[in-house]
């Protein structure tokens, strides 16, 4: 069965047995059951992540507006390409970012997100993204970041979202930390990939089970290996 359509009898099956396991957060590992919580629920404003676009669209639209802003310390530029646009819920849109490195040395960034108003987290899919991954840019290099998503056609039929109109996306890059970027160069270099080939990146998996191994193309140069 597509997972939007069975989600809604999904999310029921998690509220219940979060309520019913509260008890037992202290002893059955409370961080793991509310990540899961938070990602089938939408709880806090958390995204979903989708393989593909359902395959109706509802006869609605939908203001999405984008936000960028960078962690204290980060000496980045960051903001969304184009500020808004509108999408019909189950229509597939795509969005871009445009990141600038403003410091003198390579710095490895990794993006937080979500969206607001928060009951709106559990109808919004991402199906690409560039806050999957950490993203590497050297001294004064700049990139354009995306992201592919679609509304959930549901959301139509949701009476608690008749009032919804607009949805806010949010990002926020921080700093991975010289040791974490030391050790993504050296990744780098072990793959040979000075000439810009395939390069491996160190991602984060989407749906919370820690970092994975993927490639990606990366244009660093000799000089930052």
């Amino acid at each position: 069965m597509k997972p939007w359509l069975d989600r809604k009898k999904l999310t029921a099956a998690i509220l219940m047995t979060v309520s019913l396991g509260m008890a037992a957060f202290a002893y059955f590992g409370a961080v793991p059951l509310y990540e899961l919580f938070c990602r089938v629920t939408g709880y806090g404003g958390t995204t979903q992540v989708a393989g593909e676009a359902p395959p109706v669209v509802a006869d609605r639209v939908i203001k999405v507006r984008f936000s960028a802003d960078v962690a204290p310390g980060l000496a980045w530029r960051f903001a969304p390409v184009e500020k808004e646009i509108e999408i019909r819920p189950g229509e597939t849109a795509l969005a871009f970012y445009r990141a600038e490195n403003l410091g003198g040395e390579p710095i490895l960034g990794l993006a937080t997100f979500n969206v607001t108003p928060q009951k709106a987290g559990i109808y919004f899919n991402k199906i690409e993204c560039f806050c999957f991954s950490e993203q590497l840019l050297g001294p004064g290099e700049s990139a354009e970041l995306a992201v592919t998503f679609f509304i959930d056609p549901e959301i139509a039929d949701d009476r608690n979202m008749y009032d919804l109109d607009t949805i806010t996306l949010s990002y926020t890059f921080f700093d991975q930390g010289a040791a974490a970027r030391d050790a993504y160069l050296e990744d780098l270099k072990s793959a040979g990939s000075a000439d810009g080939a395939t390069a491996i990146a160190r991602t984060s998996d989407p749906n919370g089970h820690g970092p994975q191994i993927t490639h990606r193309q990366d244009g660093i140069e000799d000089s930052d290996l």
